[in-house]
């Protein structure tokens, strides 16, 4: 049941909707009060909230688990790089909680007892992995900050300046939080949670699109003067176009983060203008910040382009660009398993397993344009590992206070230009990139798939050739030869070829035994008269028993007739025997209506593999120049190694 209270400052009614709420701070005179029982206290006034481009504010509502809450409470927190949202929630079963907005990311944690000693802060390091509530956990960021502003129902007692000493982490499918800023420390755990998925309403108005107005802070640049703005109060970093110095915007004298470019630095101009609007994914976003950065190798500088984006509800997204090689990145809620810091061979992420590409030790800011919300500033430096498994990429970035993954998909400059609406300045890809798709494996695929059909039914066709449409036995006839038979000559039975001129095959086998058949054959049309001669002679020898057994020749032999015409046919057969020994050869003589010849099926055969080997050829050729740009790139033998 909600509790009511008049404020000791103006009188205006104060609503406690949750029982564990202690604090809170007046909507009418921004007095912070602290309930005991119903009397309240008034200790002083809080800071108002600094106005950023959240979609939510107190009384928005939304669904958890199909449970219905509401924002009853909120914090700003402050910390080096920018500020973060906290909003206390309460559900209608009276289960309190906090939903973390920054950065675009939404996080609903819940407090819970440990079951364990906590760690002491100072014992953990980025990167570091533990085990906590019996569930593998990376530390993702540690933070020293302060609350620098509150509004609402507040579970603990606050104000401008409270310390916050905070340590994420994250593992797979949850996220946590170790607050050190109470002794001893909370614990809470909960999830990244989707922000359409909490089915939020009672929004601020007109919050929802980047698209829409807000009141702009405008000045001028302290290095050369050039008018500058931050379009909202989240925006902690302003990039002047003209001389490159950045701006802190949030503070009152905008001071410099980092100086204007050198007259020798080189200036980079973006592809994409601040201020570009477009759809991506059928979702608006606008450019709002550009920045390059550059790394080094073997004494090579290579430069990209990072443009951040600004999305429905308080999202971000980026696009970065090198050579005409574009990627949508978004940061990861639930990174992979592995802690990053140390690079691995493969990391699995989905239902894809990403290979390592290559790891940058120093990837440095060296121009900044535009809006940000964080302090970035010429010469930060962080860590970069890059995981392919294309046309998707995952890198893990890293500072010595926080860890970052994000995904980003490789999308053609084309795709850019038409979410865009704009031709110019678009640059056709050079090279070949790490996440590039191989525009031949599809076609490989394809190839391959037809090649496989292809076999199949020439396999199919040469098996009816050789067993149905052909392959018939015609004739099959025993005969007897002895060394008495040399002057005499044997005429088979008749057999009939039907049809269309067939290849005929003469088979004999025979009982040769170190011994020798000579045969005169003639294949007679019986109609026509017409003959077709044949001089075959059949050896077989074999000695010696156990390891010095021999034997030469063979007891069978074949010949073949080929596009012998439809008719009545017969075979005569003048034998002779050899004399080497007076044992009669039997023979077994048969014709048979040969079947398609297996030459022409290979040479089908090695004619269709030709299209797989080639597209393989460039498939693989592809890979080797993606490869070529790794950390992994093939040794050349005749390379120095040195």
């Amino acid at each position: 049941m909600a509790l009511t209270a008049s404020c000791p400052s103006c009188g205006a009614p104060v609503v406690f909707q949750s029982a564990g709420s202690i604090f809170a701070v007046c909507a009418y005179c921004q007095s912070t009060l602290v309930r005991h029982d119903q009397a309240l206290e008034d200790i002083g006034k809080m800071a108002a909230l600094v106005e950023d481009r959240s979609p939510l504010q107190l009384g928005s509502e939304g669904v958890y688990k199909d449970v219905h809450f509401a924002l009853i409470g909120r914090i700003q927190i402050k910390y080096p790089s920018g500020v973060w949202n906290e909003w206390h929630i309460l559900f209608d079963d009276m289960r309190t909680a906090w939903l973390s907005e920054a950065g675009g990311e939404y996080v609903l944690t819940f407090q819970e007892a440990p079951q364990e000693m906590l760690p002491a802060q100072g014992d953990l390091k980025v990167g570091q992995r533990f085990v906590l509530q019996g569930q593998p956990w990376t530390v993702s960021n540690i933070e020293n900050a302060e609350c620098i502003a509150g509004a609402g129902e507040l579970p603990f007692k606050v104000g401008a300046g409270y310390p916050v000493v905070a340590v994420d982490l994250r593992n797979r499918a949850n996220f946590a939080t170790l607050d050190y800023s109470d002794t001893p420390p909370l614990l809470f755990i909960g999830e990244a949670v989707d922000f359409a998925a909490l089915k939020m309403a009672n929004l601020r108005d007109g919050q929802s699109l980047p698209t829409t107005p807000v009141e702009a802070q405008v000045f001028r640049c302290p290095s050369c003067g050039a008018p500058m703005q931050a379009r909202s109060a989240d925006i902690l970093a302003v990039g002047c176009a003209t001389c490159g110095a950045v701006v802190d915007t949030s503070d009152l004298n905008h001071r410099i983060l980092s100086a204007a470019l050198d007259t020798s630095d080189q200036k980079f101009v973006p592809r994409l203008a601040l201020g570009s609007k477009g759809t991506l994914e059928g979702k608006p976003v606008e450019v709002i910040g550009f920045m390059v950065r550059r790394s080094r190798s073997d004494g090579i500088a290579y430069a990209w382009r990072e443009y951040l984006l600004a999305g429905e509800n308080g999202t971000y997204r980026w696009l970065t660009e090198y050579n005409g090689h574009w990627n949508v990145v978004d940061v990861l809620s639930r990174p992979p398993s592995t802690s990053g810091v140390i690079e691995v061979d493969n990391v699995r992420y989905g239902d894809a397993s990403y290979r390592h590409f290559a790891t940058t030790l120093a990837a440095e800011v060296i121009q900044v344009n535009g809006e940000f919300t964080w302090r970035v500033r010429r010469g930060d430096v962080s860590r970069v590992i890059d995981y392919v498994a294309p046309p998707a990429m995952l890198s893990c970035e890293f500072t010595d206070n926080e860890i970052t993954w994000s995904r980003g998909s490789y999308v053609a400059p084309e795709v850019i230009a038409t979410a865009f609406g704009i031709k110019s300045r678009m640059i056709a890809p050079v090279g070949v990139y790490a996440n590039q798709p191989n525009p031949w494996e599809e076609t490989h695929r394809r190839v391959c798939r037809l090649f496989w059909r292809l076999a199949v039914v020439a396999v199919v066709l040469q098996l009816v050739f050789a067993f149905i449409a052909g392959g018939r036995t015609l004739l099959r006839q025993d005969f007897t030869f002895s060394r008495d038979m040399a002057e005499e000559s044997v005429v088979s039975q008749e057999f009939e070829v039907r049809g269309k001129p067939r290849k005929l095959t003469i088979s004999n086998e025979t009982s040769l035994s170190n011994n020798w058949l000579g045969l005169d054959m003639m294949l007679v049309n019986k109609a026509t008269g017409d003959a077709w001669p044949a001089n075959r002679e059949i050896a077989y020898y074999a000695g010696g028993s156990g390891e010095d057994a021999w034997s030469e020749g063979s007891r069978e032999d074949e010949i073949v007739f080929l596009d012998i015409p439809p008719g009545t046919y017969y075979l005569t057969l003048d034998p002779e025997v050899g004399k080497d020994n007076g044992v009669p050869v039997r023979n077994q003589l048969r014709v048979t209506a040969g079947s398609s010849g297996w030459s022409n099926f290979v040479f089908v055969l090695l004619f269709l593999m030709v299209f797989p080997v080639f597209t393989r050829l460039r498939l693989s050729a592809f890979e080797a120049a993606r490869w070529a740009e790794s950390d992994h790139a093939p040794v050349d033998s005749d390379g120095d190694d040195d």
